[in-house]
C-alpha cells in the first residue's frame, strides 16, 4: 500500500514537472514549434513517460489550457467568500480579478489559446465559456446576492457585471496583451480596484443612490 502511494506521488509530481515545462514551452514557442522532445527534457523526464501521461501533443495542449485555467481562476471563485459590505466583497472580488489579469501566466495563455483558435476552435470556444462561467458567472452570482439583501439594485445583472469586469479588464488584460505579458499598469491595482467600485456603486448602489 504504502509502495503504491509513494508512486502515485512520484507519477503526479512528475505530471506536475511535465505541464509546467510545457506551459512554459508553449506560451515561448508557439504550438507549432513546441516539440515533445523539448518539453521532456525541459521537465526531466524521459520521452517514455511523458507519453505515458500524455499520449500526443495536443492533448497535451488542451490540459495544459484547462489546468492553468483552473489554477489562475481558484482565488478569483474563492473571493466570494470575503463578508462584508457590497463595497468590501466588490473590492475582494476586484483585486483578485485584476491580479488574474495581471499575472503573466494568465495573459500568455490568453495569448496562446487566441493565437491557436484556428487550429482548436473547440478549446478556443470551451475556454471562453470556462472563462465566462468561473468569471463572470461568479461576479453574476455575487450581484445577485448583494441584490437580495438591498444593498444594489440593477435590472440586468448580466450587464451590470459586465460593466464592472469590463472597467478592471480594460486597465489590466487589454493593456498586457499589447503591452506584453510582464508590463503592469502605471496605476496601484487597489485604485484601480477602488475606482471601478467607486464607479459601479455610484450607479447600482442602493444607499448612494438613495443619498
Amino acid at each position: 500500500m504504502a509502495t503504491s502511494a509513494l508512486g502515485e506521488k512520484r507519477s503526479e509530481r512528475k505530471r506536475k514537472l511535465i505541464l509546467t515545462s510545457a506551459r512554459t514551452i508553449f506560451t515561448r514557442e508557439g504550438f507549432a514549434h513546441a516539440g515533445m522532445e523539448q518539453v521532456a527534457r525541459d521537465a526531466g523526464v524521459s520521452t517514455a513517460t511523458l507519453y505515458a501521461h500524455f499520449p500526443g501533443k495536443a492533448e497535451l495542449f488542451r490540459i495544459v489550457v484547462e489546468e492553468t485555467l483552473g489554477d489562475i481562476s481558484a482565488r478569483v471563485v474563492e473571493s466570494t467568500a470575503v463578508t462584508g459590505d457590497a463595497a468590501t466583497r466588490l473590492t475582494a472580488f476586484g483585486k483578485a480579478y485584476a491580479e488574474f489579469y495581471c499575472s503573466p501566466t494568465a495573459r500568455a495563455t490568453f495569448r496562446m489559446v487566441i493565437a491557436e483558435r484556428r487550429r482548436f476552435p473547440q478549446l478556443a470556444d470551451h475556454f471562453q465559456s470556462r472563462s465566462r462561467l468561473e468569471l463572470g458567472g461568479t461576479l453574476l452570482d455575487l450581484l445577485k446576492t448583494l441584490e437580495a439583501s438591498g444593498e444594489i439594485a440593477v435590472e440586468r445583472p448580466s450587464w451590470a457585471a459586465g460593466q464592472f469586469q469590463g472597467m478592471i479588464e480594460h486597465a489590466t488584460l487589454i493593456l498586457g496583451l499589447v503591452g506584453g505579458d510582464d508590463v503592469m499598469p502605471v496605476r496601484p491595482l487597489d485604485t484601480i480596484v477602488a475606482e471601478a467600485v467607486e464607479t459601479f456603486l455610484a450607479r447600482y448602489g442602493v444607499r448612494e443612490r438613495a443619498a
